[in-house]
């Protein structure tokens, strides 16, 4: 098996416009280019991956891949995840990569050891290896043939639409919970969430525990001054 996995990153500024109502802009584009910075970090650290491909037209990135041996894919169009999934799924495609995991960058939390599992699970027979996320509504990964005929389609629902993609198109669809690719940040009950687990681990996800400090340290301070 050759391995390799995909970032889909939209523009920071664009980045979780779900937590408008928590995060102001400026904290928004910080937390999520501290949790691509994470999940990169966390890619480097697998023994398994045999290529990182990162599909973005975010000018920042190039300044949080520089010395790193990861591929960047200018989207030009910026027309979402799923698109910007199929630009990677192909260019993986066309360098022999026989197996690709595409990961979202809001799981900074990410585990190698656990993504890697999911590669074992697909060379165990599973033609698509899908991850829900912790509502069991949308998709934080999935690890698929990228030269196969599975499309991926993110967004709200997409768990179901995969899975019935999968049985549509006659493929053995797996289903795995691995911790660490469970929390993603949509919304504040997320952002809670990831803030608790943080507490709970030591160590991990630097960069976004670093961004969520400051982010409470502005608010307390906004607090004291009203």
């Amino acid at each position: 098996m050759r391995p390799a996995a995909i970032l889909p990153v939209k523009r920071f500024e664009a980045a979780k416009q779900r937590l408008g109502e928590t995060l102001g802009s400026g904290s928004r584009a910080a937390l999520a280019a501290a949790m691509f910075a994470d999940v990169l970090s966390a890619l480097e650290r697998s023994r398994m991956l045999q290529a990182v491909v990162v599909v973005s037209g975010e000018p920042e990135v190039a300044d949080i891949v520089a010395g790193r041996d990861v591929i960047v894919i200018d989207d030009t169009t910026e027309k979402g995840q799923s698109n910007a999934a199929r630009a990677g799924l192909a260019r993986v495609a066309a360098m022999g990569f026989d197996r690709a995991a595409l990961v979202p960058i809001d799981c900074p939390l990410l585990e190698p050891a656990e993504l890697e599992e999911l590669f074992v699970r697909a060379a165990a027979g599973a033609d698509v290896v899908l991850v829900p996320d912790r509502h069991d509504v949308g998709t934080n990964a999935l690890v698929v043939d990228p030269s196969g005929p599975f499309e991926p389609q993110f967004g709200p629902g997409s768990r179901q639409r995969h899975v019935e993609q999968a049985e549509h198109r006659g493929l053995r669809c797996a289903i795995e919970r691995p911790p660490s690719l469970t929390i993603d940040v949509d919304t504040e009950d997320d952002l809670v969430a990831l803030g608790i687990a943080l507490e709970r681990s030591h160590g991990r996800a630097p960069r976004t525990r670093g961004v969520l400090r400051q982010i409470e340290r502005t608010r307390g301070s906004r607090s004291v001054a009203a």
